[in-house]
């Protein structure tokens, strides 16, 4: 095992107690005292855990990475921050990520996530879509309660961030849903990284920023170390997208899934540009489809594998995170956790899984 995979499953110990201690499994009357509301008449403290706290508790003991909140951790402690200050504001990339995802599957009527029904085909969409919601705000409690007294311009810079970059996030997304409906076929290269920064960039970003914020970093840092994680999470995507279309490295999704919701991933966009005439009308026809077959998905599969658009996309990912880096590890001094960022950037680019 390596430095950095010891590192991950160490954070992700750690983050997993700080999600439990931030949001019970059991809510109680206290909780709700504490943290939502005064009881003007009566909690329903029944409802709430079967509508919010059980749907949500099903979808974050799946797993996942954890590498945003991991990430964060690592900014702050290459800054000479304090990782234990900062732990208890992992909830901060970990549930806003969680209730994007949430979201995402319902507007993509996706079936699975982390190898199990998305939270809309258990529990129904209207339950998904508010607890997707919710999670955006819940962890402004850490900011407004104001238990860890924080000066009143860090809770700003935190506030900021945050603000900042789900509001990308949401350009992002809507890009990528008005691609995949069919309704813009003219898509750039630049234009899908642009889409990528906003969609899967921004909570990376969010994620160093915080970190750097909280472990009172510079501006500067902040930009660099900020514009360093959205690489990776662009590289992250793109990864993604590979995986999604080769069944030797299979992720918790269905097979093929990004082809049948007609996704222009950067693959898909080399594919078209690099193919002949009657192959990219054949595509551009399957990526259209509402519904698609096995055998279409096959087929879209043989026109996606003659040509160079996996390396290519592969190669686009380690480029961007490469030069990202250059500019990032300029701004912080050698330590461990500078050798761990180093890291994290192939683990991303290379991950199998």
């Amino acid at each position: 095992m390596t430095k950095l995979e010891q590192f991950l499953k160490r954070s992700a110990v750690e983050i997993n107690k700080e999600l439990e201690r931030f949001f019970p499994r059991k809510i109680s009357r206290q909780w709700m005292k504490e943290n939502v509301s005064a009881e003007e008449f009566e909690f329903d403290l029944e409802t709430y855990q079967k509508a919010v706290v059980e749907p949500v508790w099903d979808f974050l003991d799946r797993g996942g990475k954890r590498w945003r909140p991991s990430l964060m951790l690592l900014c702050c402690e290459a800054v000479g921050g304090n990782r234990k200050k900062a732990l208890p504001f992992v909830v901060f990339p970990e549930l806003l990520h969680t209730g994007s995802i949430i979201v995402d599957d319902v507007e993509d009527n996706s079936s699975v996530r982390r190898g199990r029904p998305a939270m809309h085909k258990l529990f129904g969409v209207d339950i998904a879509v508010n607890n997707g919601n919710l999670l955006y705000f819940l962890p402004a409690f850490l900011l407004y309660s104001n238990k860890f007294r924080l000066p009143s311009g860090l809770k700003a810079k935190i506030y900021d961030v945050c603000l900042e970059e789900m509001v990308r996030l949401s350009f992002g997304q809507a890009t990528d849903i008005y691609w995949h409906q069919g309704k813009r076929t003219a898509v750039s290269e630049k234009q899908y990284l642009q889409m990528c920064t906003f969609k899967t960039g921004s909570l990376a970003r969010l994620s160093a920023k915080l970190g750097v914020i909280l472990g009172g970093g510079s501006r500067k840092q902040t930009e660099k170390l900020g514009n360093f994680a959205a690489a990776i999470g662009v590289a992250f995507q793109i990864r993604d997208d590979v995986l999604n279309i080769s069944s030797s490295e299979h992720i918790g999704k269905d097979f093929g899934d990004d082809i049948l919701e007609g996704k222009r991933s950067l693959i898909i966009l080399r594919t078209l540009k690099k193919a002949a005439k009657h192959e990219r009308n054949r595509l551009l026809a399957i990526l259209g489809y509402a519904t698609g077959s096995k055998q279409e998905v096959a087929e879209a599969l043989k026109i996606i594998k003659k040509y160079d658009g996996i390396e290519f996309s592969k190669a686009k990912a380690k480029e961007l995170v490469e030069k990202s880096w250059k500019e990032a590890e300029a701004c912080i001094t050698e330590s461990s956790a500078k050798s761990l960022l180093r890291e994290f950037a192939n683990y991303v680019v290379e991950r199998q899984s």
